[in-house]
């Protein structure tokens, strides 16, 4: 018994889709196109599920946040992928895959081929078990990464208000986890073994501002230590958390974030892997040509940096998706993949952005006493990366053009001085006469000093508001 497809893509999460919304833009024939996920619900928006989905009050359900929403565009229910003959095969799970054949087998026996496969089979969250602690499979101790996941966690919240929760990890889940319950009327204490919290992505100033906001939510912080083992009641629920440093928590509840793992075990032996994940040209392409990925399970050039990167962001999935879809489509058109890297986060009233790479010298700017900062990295003499909370769209948008464009900077103590200042006058001062795109060619490398414009500062943004009111001009007569 079996079926067969021209596309199938493999995982039902954001990437899935906003690559079919890509197909359909592309006129894909109907029935050519599937979509198997082990989920029972057509892709959705999976940021919504530790934002939205937790909330006490007008909390977000499905069908309010099924794809491609979270960019603003139409809402892809069941009912459209029936209408633009798309099948989707919920409930399923693969539990092999034959590149060469280009075969996939499902547990229930089915074999399903293609002529072209998308996988975006995404991650899985770290289990503690994986770290030696058990009993995580406890009633009230849950991880978030589906929707399911999402259900669990707002049952325990709900039995758990006035309670405490403990949350394991620092990171994106950990932060908007803890945020969801304290809203909820939950005490949070969260315990991470790092300095401070995002510890891969904030500098310790950066930290120190979310981390005492977070205190004055009510959350407590226990750092630089790990759970070691849970105590636990007769009916099999956790009471306490035991910590290395020795520290017992009373815990009415339990979330962990510690990470996730990337689901490469179908095609490990079979596609070249590289940084946890399947390895990809510019095009999403695979070692095997009929083989993309898309999502946290691809690792893809960043043209940016010169680097293969795997990036955990629902921006990279969605626009890796769409480039993987068009690379397909449109073979001969197709160039390689152009994406700064993004990443954001909204938690409480607090709202940040960050752009590019967060290596080499951090120089801070903005009032760390007030509602907007940010910082920019520097390595070898230009910006790589930037940062900004509490930003306006257009901050945002000078923030992202400015750090594609990898200015130089001569002058550190000016750069600080300047801030926010700096990625506006740059943003508009040094773009090409054509915006980039996602999928652009080239990065604009600025050879001069930025400082020596001081001098003839007026003639030289008269020259910059006339250019940019060309390039903006020549846009509005293409759209």
């Amino acid at each position: 018994m079996g079926r067969a497809f021209v596309y199938v893509i493999l995982g039902g999460g954001v990437a899935a889709g906003y690559a079919a919304h890509e197909f359909v833009k592309k006129d894909v024939p109907h029935g050519e196109l599937c979509i198997i996920s082990d989920e029972p619900v057509a892709p959705y928006e999976r940021p919504a599920l530790s934002k939205g989905f937790l909330l006490p009050e007008a909390p977000a359900r499905l069908p309010s946040f099924h794809c491609c929403v979270g960019s603003n565009e139409e809402r892809l229910t069941p009912k459209w992928y029936k209408e633009h003959g798309i099948e989707l095969i919920l409930g399923t799970r693969v539990k092999s895959a034959d590149v060469k054949r280009k075969t996939l087998l499902t547990t229930a026996g089915e074999t399903i081929s293609y002529k072209t496969l998308i996988v975006a089979t995404g991650a899985r969250p770290l289990k503690l078990e994986e770290f030696g602690v058990t009993i995580s499979d406890a009633d009230n101790v849950c991880y978030l990464r589906n929707l399911a996941d999402a259900q669990r966690l707002v049952n325990v919240m709900e039995s758990s208000t006035g309670g405490n929760a403990i949350v394991i990890g620092g990171g994106y889940i950990g932060m908007e986890c803890a945020a969801s319950l304290v809203i909820n009327k939950v005490n949070v204490t969260m315990v991470f073994p790092e300095a401070h919290c995002m510890g891969r992505l904030f500098t310790p100033k950066i930290a120190s501002y979310y981390e005492e906001f977070y205190k004055s939510k009510g959350v407590k912080f226990v750092k630089g230590t790990v759970l070691t083992s849970f105590d636990s009641n007769s009916e099999g629920k956790v009471t306490a958390v035991n910590l290395r440093d020795g520290t017992k928590l009373p815990a009415d509840m339990v979330v962990v974030g510690i990470g996730i793992r990337p689901n490469t075990s179908l095609f490990e032996g079979q596609l070249t892997l590289e940084k946890g994940g399947i390895k990809v040209n510019g095009l999403m392409q695979s070692s095997n040509a009929s083989v993309y990925a898309v999502g946290d399970v691809a690792a893809f050039p960043v043209k940016v940096f010169g680097d293969i990167r795997r990036l955990e962001h629902v921006d990279a999935a969605r626009k890796a998706a769409s480039h993987a879809v068009t690379a397909i489509m449109n073979p001969d058109k197709s160039i390689d993949f152009d994406y700064l890297p993004f990443f954001y986060s909204r938690v409480f009233t607090l709202s940040w952005q960050f752009y590019g790479d967060n290596i080499g010298e951090a120089i801070h700017f903005g009032d760390y006493s007030g509602t907007t900062f940010g910082a920019y990295w520097i390595s070898k003499g230009r910006i790589v990366g930037s940062f900004l909370e509490g930003g306006t769209k257009d901050e945002y948008e000078a923030l992202s053009k400015m750090t594609r464009l990898k200015p130089e900077v001569d002058d550190l103590a000016e750069l600080e001085r300047q801030g926010l200042d700096f990625a506006t006058t740059v943003s508009v001062k040094l773009m090409p006469s054509s915006p980039p795109t996602e999928a652009g060619s080239s990065d604009v490398v600025v050879e001069k000093p930025l400082y020596a414009w001081h001098a003839t500062a007026g003639v030289i943004f008269a020259a910059s508001i006339a250019a940019f009111a060309y390039w903006y001009g020549r846009r509005r007569r293409r759209l």
